[in-house]
């Protein structure tokens, strides 16, 4: 059951990604205002929820990613994804495509696998 309740949540996640993108790519300056006005603090309170869960510890680690076995230093890749796209990507966006790409976790890898939808 958590697994089907995690992929319809992945996936609500993913189709609310798409919409937002479809908007910053096809709306009007009007409805591009009115979207922005609303969405954003919404994202910026999601990345710095995000964010505080991936806070160093007092030993450096990132206590979201360490396990009991394995330690991860910070900055783990949720600080690394965020400098690079809120910080360095900010800089020279890049276009965005029609559909996204499903990503699948594999399960003995951990690699991403994509397809498109």
């Amino acid at each position: 059951m958590d697994e089907i309740l995690g992929q319809v949540l992945r996936n609500a996640v993913w189709e609310r990604l798409d919409m937002l993108a479809e908007l910053a790519n096809r709306a009007d300056a009007p409805s591009l205002l009115s979207v922005a006005r609303s969405e954003l603090p919404r994202l910026t309170e999601g990345w710095r929820a995000m964010l505080a869960a991936h806070e160093p510890d007092e030993k450096g680690n990132c206590p979201a990613c360490s396990s009991r076995w394995r330690q991860q230093k910070a900055p783990c890749s949720v600080w690394q994804a965020a400098y690079e796209h809120l910080v360095a990507g900010g800089l020279a966006p890049t276009p965005q495509p029609a559909r996204h790409a499903v990503r699948t976790r594999v399960a003995h890898t951990g690699r991403l696998a994509t397809g498109t939808r």
